[in-house]
């Protein structure tokens, strides 16, 4: 990936965890903000949605440095196993584990006295079902190789990446994070190949103008250092 594309990926990315935390903040947290538009606040509510927009720019790094992290392990998958299948296959396993823990450690952290566990596991289903649909969606861009893969990196990845969030437990946060960091996955992975592919035509691009100007710079002196005929 060139240094252009990458930044247009980095910039990107920051504007989708912004502008999806300063909608959904308010939406989450409604019953904190709701005076501020009833009473007409302008300057509070300019002033929050400043501050969720700058928290999504931190949930946006995260995410993009959880990105660039598993492309790294996948690679190293690939090469420790030898087999995609197999990769797959470890990858499932990881999945299952990581969605069992994010119900069952939860449950058993934060549970209060005769409360259920079907709110620990509506979460990790949500999560599960939007990973789902990114995953296939990802699949028709591209090939099938890329379903479990995508499906891995938007469930663990994901969940590795809403650690901090996931030991405090405050609910409104839990989820505005939850959404910020799926938007922002979601988006990266679904943009990856576009990107790959633009990259790939400026890379050519560059080659073939470095190949004219050299095969022109190549004439130039070809027909300085002619002899006259006469």
């Amino acid at each position: 990936m060139t240094s252009r594309i990458w930044v247009k990926l980095f910039m990107s990315t920051l504007i989708v965890g912004g502008l999806t935390t300063a909608l959904f903040g308010f939406i989450v947290r409604w019953s904190e903000f709701q005076h501020y538009f009833t009473d007409f606040r302008i300057i509070d509510i300019l002033s929050t949605t400043i501050w969720l927009i700058v928290m999504g720019f931190l949930f946006s790094v995260i995410s993009q440095m959880g990105f660039f992290a598993y492309l790294t392990v996948h690679r190293f998958g690939l090469g420790i196993f030898k087999s995609v299948k197999l990769w797959n296959a470890v990858q499932i396993v990881l999945i299952a584990f990581v969605l069992f823990d994010l119900v069952y450690l939860r449950y058993e952290n934060f549970a209060k006295s005769g409360e259920t566990i079907l709110p620990y596991v509506g979460l990790a289903v949500t999560l599960l079902l939007v990973s789902l649909i990114v995953a296939w969606f990802k699949y028709k861009q591209t090939n099938r190789d890329a379903f479990i893969p995508a499906l891995f990196f938007m469930i663990v990845v994901t969940v590795i990446e809403w650690v901090p969030v996931l030991r405090v437990n405050e609910k409104s946060w839990v989820l505005l994070m939850m959404i910020a960091l799926l938007a922002c996955n979601a988006y990266q992975l679904l943009i990856l190949h576009k990107l790959n592919s633009q990259s790939e035509q400026e890379k050519q691009k560059r080659l073939a103008e470095a190949s004219h100007k050299s095969a022109k710079s190549s004439n130039k002196k070809t027909k300085l250092t002619k002899k006259p005929s006469i």
